[in-house]
């Protein structure tokens, strides 16, 4: 298995939901899932777009060759012998409710990390990377926006990895943290699949033409971040010639 995983492997395919989903199917996409909203190191990997294309195979997978196969969420009907059910319904239910688990997990040990490593922050020196008043900041947004932010982080790529662990060193009151995980991950899986999934039925071409699909999700998810930075850096160089 190991062996056809890794055979002709090539680095940017890290960044192709179908390729995760070829060669792990719904394991390896809620391994990706709970690794990209909670690990540290999980930033990279593909979020959106691998819930988009999830939803396009919720049902059944097209392979190459042109045969279709059964989807993702029989994967984990068959550990129960329920494999043989074919209502689109429970497997659309299926997916979601699978994936917003492994996405609240994850973001439940990201914060677990923070709030284990944040304390140790207060006391460390500044440096040219670091500074206290980035925590401090960081706590006065979260205790005024703390809730708003983690739900419209789920839909941001690379804050959606990192503002779990910056909670947890903010140390955000737990319960409060974990309400809004759970409301924000449920927004978000469903979102995001449900998209996949109903544009799929009204055009089944999608399934053909994915690299195309996975380049506009990541733009139209990336480009507000761009613009923020590129807005924030004018605004300083404005304030800084007044």
């Amino acid at each position: 298995m190991l062996d056809f995983i890794f055979l002709d492997f090539q680095w940017t395919q890290l960044l192709q939901p179908q390729w995760y989903i070829a060669n792990g199917g719904l394991w390896l996409v809620l391994f990706v899932v709970f690794a990209e909203t909670g690990l540290f190191a999980g930033f990279f990997l593909p979020g959106d777009s691998l819930l988009f294309v999830a939803g396009i195979y919720a049902n059944e997978i097209k392979q190459p060759d042109g045969t279709v196969g059964p989807g993702l969420a029989h994967q984990f009907l068959n550990v129960f012998g329920l494999g043989d059910i074919n209502n689109q319904w429970l497997n659309l239910l299926v997916l979601i409710v699978l994936i917003t688990i492994a996405g609240i997990l994850g973001n439940m040990v990201g914060y677990w990390f923070g709030k284990k490593g944040g304390p140790a922050l207060y006391n460390r020196k500044d440096t040219f990377l670091f500074k206290q008043r980035y925590l401090h900041q960081a706590k006065e947004f979260y205790d005024k926006n703390g809730g708003f932010a983690i739900v419209v982080a789920r839909f941001v790529p690379f804050i959606r990895t990192f503002a779990p662990i910056i909670a947890g060193i903010v140390q955000m009151d737990r319960k409060k943290y974990f309400y809004y995980n759970v409301l924000g991950c449920i927004a978000w899986v469903t979102t995001m699949i449900c998209a996949g999934y109903f544009l799929n039925k009204a055009f089944p071409i999608l399934q053909e033409k994915l690299e195309i699909i996975v380049i506009v999700i990541v733009l139209v998810s990336t480009l507000p971040i761009i613009f923020k930075m590129i807005k924030s850096k004018r605004d300083k160089k404005k304030n800084a010639g007044q």
